[in-house]
């Protein structure tokens, strides 16, 4: 059993894990506000639909964005409100419909990328090798976590 010396750093590394991404969250959110009008969520939901070559339908999306296929729905309905995504339906399935991004959509999301709070955040404060390192840690902690998740809870995460 953990000494309660070894249980409080446990502890202070969880509070700082958690106030350093609520805190770079924070910064992009402001970023994205200002340069794209996108909030975050918003600004990787496109990213990821730019970035397949198919159209990709609302539960896909949910597993690459961790969250719940209704939340997602409901996101790309809002988005689809802004006019930066399309909902098209697929004719051989009628309650099946893929997303694409639309022209200003697309404008949004090259404003987004052409500065971003949190990569200013980590030239400033992390060296190029640190930044590889935080990079490949970062990617481990993400496979373990849905691991974790997909033990525990199935979908969205199947």
């Amino acid at each position: 059993m953990k000494s309660d010396e070894a249980m409080g750093k446990d502890n202070d590394f969880w509070v700082l894990w958690d106030r350093t991404s609520h805190a770079v969250r924070r910064a992009r959110e402001i970023e994205l506000r200002q340069t794209a009008d996108l909030s975050g969520v918003e600004a990787a939901l496109l990213s990821f639909v730019k970035a397949s070559k198919d159209p990709v339908t609302p539960s896909v999306l949910a597993r690459l964005l961790h969250r719940e296929p209704h939340t997602v729905s409901g996101l790309v309905s809002r988005m689809q409100k802004r006019g930066l995504v399309k909902k098209e339906k697929n004719l051989g399935r009628k309650n099946l419909v893929r997303v694409t991004v639309t022209k200003k959509g697309d404008e949004a999301f090259k404003k987004q990328g052409k500065v971003s709070v949190p990569s200013t955040i980590l030239l400033t404060a992390l060296t190029d090798k640190e930044r590889a390192a935080l990079r490949e840690y970062l990617g481990k902690l993400h496979k373990r976590a849905v691991e974790v998740i997909r033990e525990n809870q199935p979908l969205p995460y199947e």
